[in-house]
């Protein structure tokens, strides 16, 4: 009874929102699912299903535990350090217009990154950055670019006393970098993807997604990237057989995509 109601609250998920829980790893998506209902006060799904339905808080909780906002600053520095020594260089000499996207962006501090290192290597008037994400809460949040200090442990002094100001325990993103970012709601599972980027950047979700769902991915970022443009991805998430995506290593974490 209790998977017969889990499957049906999926069902009804994927009808009602276009949102495929079947998609994620199974245990880890109903455990989480199982801990907040209960929290709430429902004792079965097709009870919170119909509760978060009729209420927007309840449903943006949801998508909130579902999506697993988690994100800082220059996470794994190293890697945005290769990005910008080696990746972002070789990418601009084939490109007078560097077109980058923050797929599954949480609240901006992936995309508000990128900007940044842009900026240092003087390329940001001469860049785009898509960012997107499938809650709208992270968005919203993304767009007020406020984050505590615990966010910005990683971040440089210097981009840290230029493009950040201080408010009591908070930090604001300097209007320049903020503006140079444009946030979007996005379905990765469900929408489709634009395409002709230079630099896919998504990193720490692919881990929460099925094996089915990882190579359908893999196969549209491919399709997304024009030849000899990369996929960043997180530190947990080596593409083991690049090749059947037309990728190739390029560094560990960075996959370009194969020039005919």
């Amino acid at each position: 009874m209790e998977d017969r109601d889990f499957l049906q609250f999926i069902a009804k998920v994927k009808e009602r929102t276009g949102i495929d829980l079947a998609l994620y790893k199974e245990a880890q998506m109903k455990r989480r699912l199982t801990s907040l209902r209960t929290k709430r006060g429902f004792s079965t799904f097709a009870a919170y299903f119909e509760a978060i339905i009729q209420d927007r808080s309840l449903f943006d909780e949801f998508l909130d535990r579902m999506t697993i906002n988690v994100s800082e600053f220059f996470r794994n520095p190293g890697r945005w350090q290769v990005l910008e020594q080696k990746i972002l260089p070789r990418l601009r000499q084939q490109s007078a217009r560097l077109k980058c996207w923050s797929a599954a962006c949480s609240s901006g501090e992936e995309p508000y990154t990128l900007a940044l290192v842009l900026k240092r290597m003087n390329l940001l008037h001469s860049a785009s950055i898509l960012a997107t994400d499938i809650d709208e809460g992270a968005l919203a949040r993304a767009k007020q670019a406020v984050y505590p200090e615990r966010s910005l442990q990683d971040c440089p002094k210097d981009l840290l006393t230029r493009y950040f100001v201080k408010n009591a325990e908070t930090y604001q993103v300097a209007p320049e970098i903020k503006q140079s970012v444009t946030f979007k709601r996005h379905n990765l599972l469900a929408d489709s993807f634009d395409t002709g980027f230079d630099l896919i950047i998504c990193r720490n979700v692919m881990i929460y997604f099925t094996e089915e769902a990882k190579h359908e991915l893999y196969q549209k970022f491919s399709r997304a990237l024009r030849p000899g443009g990369v996929l960043f991805v997180g530190s947990t998430e080596q593409i083991f057989q690049p090749q059947q995506y037309q990728f190739e290593s390029e560094d560990t974490f960075f996959y370009r995509k194969k020039e005919a």
